[in-house]
């Protein structure tokens, strides 16, 4: 029996990491997190027993506690709740499904604690992945990735070639908005930045997705996960989804992982690893597949994608103020606070202001993250 802990249960990856458990009825969960949803969680409680269950506000925590008073569950909130959950004392993985760089601490907290680490928070490799990756060498933990891309590049890897890799082939979908150019995406409004044409998640990392700024996240992320530099990942747009990610090799051998868009893929493959399950759901038919085509991406209309690039090219504390920036200006937009195209203008503008920090540890990045929420106020 595996055991499991989740940071962000009721989220979109958090609740099809507990689907598959539920699929497959041989792993355990011990400790489960959320935010604010206190409704959806007791329901997981009940349903999951878990020894511990955390979420962010002490009111929350207390309201909780009165529901699920007839369990045997302990219930703990903010920063402190979150350790606990990454640190649970029975648990062999932590999925990291929280978003932010509210994921970062908790991390370090599991690896310390030897915990493998199911990866879906994607900014704690973008902003602190100098320290997360040799901190899993040190305490010999794995760091399995869950985004679809980093799983696919994963799989292809498999062969054990790492060290003839030549180049990886970061595939993505274009979002809902490929082929548009910048006059076009002028009086875009939240709800057409929502309808992505193949995925269903939740909903920043959905606007994400429209801009390209979480492919450019997803470059970064890859740079530490694989070990390669910005320049040896290449951003393909293979606008059907099939292709998830492909590495090419020193021989000029590619190898891709192919499927139909579902997240529970990646995520069973990690917390199985190295073991493959049956899933239910839809195959891939080769004979009704008309056509796989690709794309550069525009990197002028989408220039949130260059941006990234230029942050993982200079890195240091630059990622980070890339990755908050993004964070506050897409909370923004969905306010309706801002227009569309003020995304990447807040990004751009917050990177040039910076003054980079080459080696930033974790209180520089999180002050950092801070300082860029502060510059944002103060001007929009």
């Amino acid at each position: 029996m595996k055991k499991i802990a989740i940071l962000g249960s009721t989220g979109s990856i958090g609740t099809q990491t507990l689907e598959i458990v539920r699929t497959n009825g041989d792993i355990k969960v011990t400790a489960l997190s959320a935010g604010k949803n206190i409704g959806l969680l007791e329901k997981q409680i009940r349903e999951f027993r878990p020894k511990l269950a955390a979420v962010w506000s002490e009111e929350l925590a207390g309201e909780l506690r009165e529901r699920v008073r007839d369990l045997d569950v302990e219930i703990a909130c903010g920063m402190d709740g979150l350790l606990a959950v990454a640190a649970e004392q029975e648990s062999e993985i932590l999925v990291t499904a929280i978003v932010g760089m509210i994921g970062i601490l908790p991390t370090i907290e599991a690896i310390r604690a030897g915990k493998d680490i199911a990866l879906a928070n994607k900014e704690t490799l973008v902003t602190a992945g100098h320290i997360i990756m040799p901190l899993a060498r040190e305490h010999h933990v794995s760091i399995l990735p869950v985004d679809s891309e980093h799983s696919a590049i994963f799989q292809s890897l498999q062969g054990g070639q790492e060290k003839a890799l030549h180049k990886i082939l970061l595939t993505a979908s274009g979002g809902p908005f490929r082929g548009k150019k910048r006059e076009e995406l002028e009086n875009i409004q939240v709800e057409d930045a929502l309808k992505h044409p193949n995925w269903e998640m939740g909903r920043k990392i959905t606007i994400d997705s429209s801009t390209m700024v979480n492919k450019g996240l997803e470059v970064i992320e890859a740079k530490w996960l694989f070990g390669v530099t910005v320049d040896q990942i290449q951003v393909v747009v293979q606008p059907q989804s099939i292709i998830h990610s492909m590495v090419e090799y020193e021989d000029g051998a590619v190898i891709a992982q192919m499927g139909t868009p579902d997240m529970k893929l990646p995520i069973q493959y990690a917390l199985y690893y190295p073991e493959r399950r049956f899933l239910p759901g839809d195959r891939l038919d080769f004979s009704t597949l008309s056509q796989i085509t690709f794309e550069q991406p525009d990197m002028e209309t989408f220039y949130g994608l260059k941006l990234a690039f230029e942050a993982g090219r200079k890195g240091g504390s630059l990622p980070t103020v890339l990755n908050a920036a993004n964070e506050r200006a897409v909370a923004l937009f969905l306010d309706r606070k801002i227009r569309y195209l003020e995304i990447p203008e807040i990004i751009a503008s917050c990177m040039e202001a910076h003054r980079i920090i080459e080696d930033p540890g974790v209180d520089e990045i999180l002050k950092t993250e801070q300082e860029t929420y502060e510059f944002i106020k103060n001007r929009w």
